[in-house]
C-alpha cells in the first residue's frame, strides 16, 4: 500500500513531465503545484513502509527497505528544495498580476466619479431614458436629473464593489498559495528530511 501511494505521485509528476518546456512559467508553475499537493500522500505512503518495516523487525538494521525509504525521501526533499524558488517567483507574478488588475479597476472607478460629475453625462442619461420611456412624459427637469443621478450612483457603487470584490480575491488567492504552496514546501521538506534520517538511523 504504501509503495502504491508513492507510485501514484511519480505517476501524476510523469503525466505533467511529457509536456516538458521549462521555459514556460506555466509548466513549471504546474509541476510545482502537481509536486506539492501530491507529495503528502507519497509521504503517508512512506510512512507506512516505515512503520511497516519496525513492526516485522523492531530490531532491524538498515535493511533494503529502509534504505530504499530514506533515498525516496531524500530525492523529494531535494525535489521540493528546488521547487521552492519557482513557487515563490509565481507567488510574486501573480501578485503583479492581481496588482494591475486591481488598479485598472481602481482607475476605471476614478475616471466614472470625474465623469459622473459632468452635467453633459447626466442630460444624455436623461434623453436615453426618455427613449427608452423611462420616464413618464411632464416629468419637471430637476426630477430628470435627479433620476439620472442616481442610475449613476448605482452604477459607481456597483463598480467600487467589484473592485473590493477584486480585492478580497486576491487577498484569498495569495494567502492561499503562500501558505500552501511555499509554507506547505518548507513542511514536506522538513518531513522527508526527519523520516529519511529516521530510516537510517
Amino acid at each position: 500500500m504504501g509503495l502504491t501511494l508513492v507510485v501514484l505521485l511519480v505517476l501524476q509528476l510523469v503525466a505533467v513531465l511529457v509536456l516538458w518546456d521549462w521555459n514556460g512559467e506555466a509548466f513549471r508553475q504546474l509541476l510545482v503545484d502537481r509536486l506539492i499537493s501530491q507529495s503528502p500522500m507519497a509521504l503517508v505512503g512512506l510512512l507506512l513502509m516505515f512503520v511497516s518495516s519496525r513492526l516485522e523487525d523492531p530490531q532491524g538494521g538498515r535493511s533494503p527497505l529502509r534504505w530504499t525509504i530514506a533515498i525516496i525521501s531524500a530525492v523529494l526533499a531535494l525535489m521540493l528544495i528546488v521547487s521552492l524558488p519557482v513557487s515563490i517567483n509565481g507567488d510574486q507574478i501573480l501578485q503583479q498580476q492581481s496588482d494591475q488588475q486591481l488598479s485598472a479597476k481602481k482607475s476605471q472607478l476614478d475616471a466614472a466619479k470625474l465623469q459622473s460629475k459632468n452635467p453633459a453625462l447626466l442630460k444624455q442619461l436623461v434623453k436615453q431614458a426618455e427613449a427608452a420611456g423611462q420616464l413618464p412624459p411632464g416629468l419637471p427637469e430637476a426630477q430628470k436629473i435627479q433620476f439620472a443621478q442616481g442610475f449613476v450612483e448605482r452604477q459607481l457603487d456597483q463598480m467600487e464593489a467589484q473592485v473590493k470584490q477584486t480585492e478580497q480575491t486576491s487577498l484569498i488567492t495569495l494567502g492561499q498559495r503562500r501558505y500552501v504552496n511555499s509554507g506547505g514546501s518548507i513542511v514536506l521538506i522538513v518531513a522527508f528530511t526527519l523520516l529519511g534520517l529516521a530510516a537510517i538511523l
